[in-house]
């Protein structure tokens, strides 16, 4: 059986940080990996806007609690789960995402943590380790798995290098431009298509 690895944000729900930019009205916080490719340089300027702010971890998760999945990002989940070994292998943070992976119905969720005073201001994050996504499908492949995966951002092409075989789902035009090797899906139906191809063909 295949594991398929996928991104968050983008693929199954909305983009969390433009949603805390568009509900708090801060449009520099719209900023994603997407647009900046280094991940430590997006969350050093993330984090100094939340402090400059005064925005807390929880008006962060009152957000994320109003954020819903895309339409038909559960029925793709449950056909995955029933065909593949799903993972969702996020730059997001175990504090924001549980809201998201309770819609989703609690797909297996790789991701990071946050550094939270007593106050409840975000003054840091943990990686779970340096290059993490590329890191989870080594390990993977390690005990002989086949991998799968597929994401939207410049975040994700490292994961995507690492596997079998990768898919870059509903990416901007910046990223299909940089990355031509990458097979290219917009819609879940297209991806069921293309995901059901890979997994019967299998080198």
């Amino acid at each position: 059986m295949h594991v398929v690895c996928s991104d968050l944000e983008g693929v199954w729900v909305p983009e969390v940080w433009i949603n805390v930019a568009e509900k708090t009205g801060i449009d520099k916080l719209k900023y994603t990996t997407r647009d900046i490719k280094d991940y430590d340089e997006l969350m050093q300027y993330r984090l100094n806007i939340l402090s400059e702010n005064n925005l807390k971890i929880n008006d962060i998760q009152r957000v994320i609690s109003s954020i819903e999945p895309y339409d038909g990002a559960l029925e793709m989940i449950r056909w995955l789960k029933k065909v593949a070994r799903l993972i969702v292998v996020s730059d997001t943070f175990v504090e924001f995402a549980d809201p998201l992976m309770e819609k989703l119905e609690r797909p297996t969720l790789f991701c990071h943590n946050l550094n939270i005073d007593n106050e409840g201001n975000i003054r840091g994050y943990q990686l779970r380790q340096k290059d993490p996504k590329r890191m989870v499908v080594k390990a993977l492949k390690s005990i002989n798995y086949k991998v799968i995966a597929f994401g939207d951002s410049f975040n994700d092409v490292s994961m995507l290098e690492e596997a079998d075989k990768p898919i870059l789902f509903s990416p901007p035009q910046n990223v299909i431009d940089d990355y031509p090797q990458f097979p290219v899906v917009h819609e879940y139906n297209e991806l069921k298509e293309l995901l059901t191809d890979m997994m019967n063909h299998s080198d």
